[in-house]
């Protein structure tokens, strides 16, 4: 009965999974690479320079163009991201 398992059943799945993985090394070089558009989305480019400011919510600093900004009793407030500025919003 093992032996009949062993036979039947795991030995043909071994070589083919053997088999698989040698085709698919073969061909990996044979497909066409993708477009640089295609593999990852452009992030969106954002000036990094400027004064720091620091989030009130988290603390963290922030340049001044790449913060989000909102402005609170008159007084602009940066955060940076739009989760601590809706945090700050509910405080």
């Amino acid at each position: 009965m093992i032996r009949f398992l062993i036979v039947r059943l795991l030995f043909p799945l071994i070589i083919f999974f053997l088999l698989r993985a040698v085709f698919r090394s073969i061909f990996a070089g044979v497909r066409s690479p993708m477009p640089p558009q295609a593999r990852a989305p452009q992030q969106p480019t954002v000036s990094t320079g400027g004064e720091l400011k620091k989030d009130p919510v988290c603390g963290t600093y922030v340049a001044e163009s790449a913060s989000v900004t909102r402005t609170f009793n008159g007084q602009v407030v940066h955060f940076c991201s739009k989760e601590c500025r809706d945090k700050y919003r509910v405080a």
